[in-house]
């Protein structure tokens, strides 16, 4: 069987993660993701640190390499009338464009959603920025952390009152790749069937909002959601993180009384059965903190490799908390062949296994590494092609 999204081309205009991640995953699926970068700097990502050796021993930024693999790279000056046509021919082969500019930027260089419309009406054109195309927030920079601040989710990752800094983006990944990713096949599904594109206007914050279901139900039932004293936030003895005897940690998730009766009855506190959220001990509540601090004690008698043993066995949803390098070498994920290597640098992937479809990654492109070849996709010529990179209209590697 062909990947699923063989024969979608799409432009990628987007730098650094949320909305390279968005097409990695649509190239993982098949896409010809064409890389738009500009002549000077490029996708700034690649100069990040850590720098660790690809498979061609060239020395890479791995997140860039991971996010940008197996697509391909045009540079392009977008700010010379040239250049800006040069991508309109792009566009009009193309099914669908994403851009991550500063709402207004793709509109005063005449390449706006009225005119890409106008151009290739089945064309959908994504745009993915912090705050949206409108709003009052809507020319303001930010970043991840700025994100899910304004969204209320830092406030819930709270450690001793004190907000502390996830180290995975939500903000970039969940409100940022994922909404991308599902609006723009979901309107690449509507130009299939109507053969018109759709404008997607997406914004992380929208996006971190629209998730954040506990903490609004909590609002909706008259209380403030505070980190620490919630239901899901380590506020009942049943889901929480419990240090062991050696210092690391167990992840504690037997929300339902099924299985917190299994656990209790698994680490020798068969006391604390009756003692669950659901039979009326309220998360926050004395109580609750009096069954935690009985559980803490307990676990920590016995080492994190001790619990696994005993746990093991035990259908009651608890799982050490490894580090992201004992993650990577976790048999589980190794059987689902999700951990591949290109060199030093680490692929993850897929997204999700799909019947028919076998991934296997591919390097990332080096900056106008196929320029030339999707010129003469194009129907340029040589002579063509060689007058744009003589000019500095485009670049190649």
């Amino acid at each position: 069987m062909t990947a699923p999204l063989a024969g979608l081309t799409v432009l990628d205009l987007t730098r650094l993660l949320p909305g390279p991640a968005a097409t990695m995953h649509l190239a993982d699926l098949g896409a010809d993701v064409i890389k738009v970068e500009d002549i000077g700097e490029g996708d700034y990502m690649r100069a990040f640190p850590p720098t660790v050796r690809n498979a061609a021993g060239a020395p890479v930024n791995p997140s860039y390499e991971a996010v940008n693999r197996a697509k391909r790279s045009i540079a392009i000056d977008l700010k010379r009338p040239e250049g800006r046509a040069v991508l309109m021919g792009l566009a009009r082969r193309a099914d669908a464009l994403i851009e991550g500019f500063r709402p207004g930027v793709l509109e005063r260089l005449g390449l706006g959603w009225e005119t890409l419309h106008a151009e290739n009406p089945k064309l959908v054109v994504c745009s993915l920025s912090g705050y949206g195309q409108t709003g009052p927030l809507a020319q303001r920079a930010g970043h991840d952390l700025n994100y899910i601040a304004m969204t209320g989710v830092l406030d819930q990752t709270r450690v001793d009152g004190e907000p502390a800094i996830p180290n995975l983006q939500m903000g970039d990944l969940l409100g940022g790749t994922l909404s991308a990713l599902g609006m723009l096949l979901a309107a690449l599904l509507a130009a299939q069937r109507t053969g018109q594109g759709r404008y997607v206007d997406v914004a992380m914050t929208d996006g971190l909002l629209a998730h954040h279901f506990f903490p609004h139900a909590e609002l909706d039932a008259g209380t403030s959601p505070v980190a620490q004293r919630t239901l899901l936030t380590g506020g009942v003895a049943c889901y929480r993180v419990y240090r062991t005897a050696d210092g690391r940690h167990l992840a504690v998730g037997a929300l339902e009384f099924k299985f917190w009766n299994a656990f209790c009855d698994a680490a020798g506190l068969p006391e604390l059965i009756e003692r669950h959220w659901a039979r009326g001990e309220a998360p926050g509540s004395d109580a609750a903190r009096d069954t935690i601090a009985r559980v803490a004690q307990r676990i920590a008698q016995k080492t994190s490799a001790e619990w696994e043993q005993v746990f093991a066995p035990v259908d009651c949803c608890v799982t050490p908390v490894l580090t992201p390098a004992e993650a990577l070498a976790h048999p589980h994920h190794n059987a689902r062949a999700l951990v591949r290597h290109q060199g030093d640098v680490t692929e993850v992937g897929p997204l999700a296994q799909l019947s028919g479809h076998r991934w296997t990654p591919a390097p990332a492109p080096a900056q106008g590494e196929h320029t030339r070849a999707i010129l003469a996709e194009c129907g340029l010529d040589g002579s063509a092609i060689d007058a744009l990179v003589q000019s500095g209209i485009v670049k190649e590697r």
